[in-house]
């Protein structure tokens, strides 16, 4: 069986803003960006990996989702505990800087984990976790 990751979801909170941080910020491609009904839903990936995309789209637009549940969306997204992502880079370092440059909540500067990886964390915009961990 030959099964890859084709798309993983993050929310957003403002599509401007979270565009230019994966684009400017990350580095990532724009794929698609398509709006319907006011909202907004934008396609990143990274150069050269064309199979592999992280779809940034408004929260809670699910018509199933009660307004409970909403509410504990936007509160999760608000405290950074609701969208995670793990990134993997050759340099750690100048991605951070890069990050940092521009200004990106830091949650955990470049580690060396008591599990073997080195990694850091970041916030984009939204308040979405995104973890850095550096290949050897």
């Amino acid at each position: 069986m030959d099964i890859t990751i084709h798309a993983t979801f993050l929310p957003h909170t403002d599509p401007d803003t979270s565009l230019a941080f994966y684009r400017d910020r990350l580095g990532f491609e724009v794929r698609n960006d398509v709006g319907h009904a006011g909202m907004r839903w934008v396609t990143v990936g990274p150069p050269g990996q064309p199979g592999t995309s992280i779809v940034l789209h408004p929260p809670a637009v699910d018509p199933g989702i009660t307004d409970d549940e909403r509410r504990t969306i936007t509160e999760m997204m608000a405290k950074g505990t609701y969208g995670i992502i793990v990134l993997a880079t050759k340099d750690l370092d100048g991605a951070f800087a890069r990050l940092q440059a521009g200004d990106t909540e830091v949650v955990q500067e470049p580690t060396e984990q008591p599990y073997g990886i080195r990694d850091c964390a970041v916030r984009d915009p939204a308040g979405n976790l995104i973890r850095i961990q550096e290949l050897r």
